[in-house]
């Protein structure tokens, strides 16, 4: 778990070669959550002071390979998965498809009066009556995004009656006869609520990915669900296509 640094013309910077060998260690030899040496320990075993080696683990840091807690030190993260946001995007099929379980876990489904944003983007009056189904995905049984969903109640009975789990799309489809596709999403990084981090078991100095999508009737190009999606920032990356 060393590597021979070398110095002198045409060689790379010291910091990039320590951080080329780390990121090989963590390949073979390391999990997520395990922690590294400490910086001093790692210093000494490539010969280099700890400015120089704080400056490599910084590298795997912006890589998303590492995470810094101040006071307990540097801790392996597991691999972000590709999640793609298209036109069709199913969250089940898009994960399944690459051998990845999932589940659906409904924290919370109420009818509300829309206001606000919600009832902009479902271009419905102030006051309406809507479902707020709020459901937790978790990718190989870790919490990996939180899904708030707003649907008109007045089309989707059936979605407050009886889905209890599972893909809400493909109920939709054969329980409400309603196909739908994502007509945008807007995309942002911010501090995840209280509640939200509490749900995702992630500490709330970590952001999350938060995609605001629209979704629309494919029959009539009419808004029928809105969406409020929170992933945690160290599970996913997300790949956007527009086709």
């Amino acid at each position: 778990m060393s590597v021979l640094i070398k110095r002198g013309a045409g060689a790379l910077p010291v910091y990039v070669q320590i951080s080329k060998a780390l990121r090989r260690d963590i390949q073979n030899f390391y999990k997520a959550g395990d922690i590294l040496p400490s910086e001093s320990d790692l210093a000494a075993r490539y010969n280099v002071n700890r400015h120089t080696l704080r400056r490599a683990v910084d590298e795997l840091i912006t890589d998303g390979l590492v995470q810094r807690q101040h006071g307990k030190g540097v801790f392996v993260l597991a691999p972000s998965i590709d999640y793609q946001i298209g036109p069709q995007t199913r969250f089940t099929e898009n994960l399944e498809t690459l051998g990845i379980s999932t589940k659906s876990r409904v924290i919370r489904k109420q009818i509300i009066p829309a206001q606000g944003g919600v009832a902009n983007r479902l271009q419905l009056t102030s006051g309406t009556e809507v479902i707020f189904l709020e459901t937790l995905r978790t990718v190989e049984d870790k919490p990996f995004c939180l899904i708030s969903h707003f649907l008109p109640l007045q089309l989707f009975r059936q979605v407050m009656a009886n889905y209890d789990g599972g893909s809400l799309h493909e109920f939709l489809q054969h329980q409400c006869d309603t196909r739908v596709r994502r007509s945008e999403s807007l995309i942002s990084a911010v501090l995840p609520e209280s509640d939200d981090a509490r749900l995702l078991s992630m500490p709330r100095h970590m952001p999350v990915l938060r995609v605001k999508s629209v979704n629309v009737n494919i029959r009539n190009q009419h808004p029928v669900e809105y969406v409020v999606t929170r992933f945690r920032g160290d599970a996913a990356q997300l790949s956007i296509h527009t086709g």
